[in-house]
């Protein structure tokens, strides 16, 4: 499920970086959702107080509050195939693009990650 605005103001990016970012959300958000019967990813763009925001929506299990703080951290993983690097490296890439990247839990099950880049003023 993809909902784009239209009206959305150009922001200026490495677009394979930002691209890299998406598909590691987007297949973390794939993953979370592996023994669910609701496999829906959404991502929606908008746009608000000069930043494009981002959001990768799943129907996952959710975030386990004892790791949330760990989330971003390098080497941090859940799961028996990974390196811990994926979040580390998007934020890095959000970071560097001067933006925020945070995830959260959805209060019907499920998480969001988020990640805003500011827009060109023109």
């Amino acid at each position: 499920d993809l909902l784009i605005d239209g009206s959305l103001p150009r922001i200026s990016v490495d677009p394979i970086l930002i691209q890299q970012v998406l598909i590691n959300l987007i297949k973390n958000a794939s993953d979370a959702m592996q023994d669910s019967t609701d496999r829906v990813i959404r991502v929606i763009a908008t746009s608000h107080d000069e930043v494009l925001e981002i959001s990768v929506i799943d129907k996952g299990h959710g975030i386990n509050p004892d790791i949330v703080d760990k989330l971003f951290a390098p080497f941090f993983t859940t799961k028996t195939e990974g390196m811990g690097m994926g979040l580390n490296i998007c934020r890095s890439i959000i970071e560097y693009h001067k933006g925020r990247l945070w995830a959260e839990n959805n209060p019907g099950g499920g998480s969001t990650f988020r990640f805003t880049l500011p827009c060109v003023i023109e």
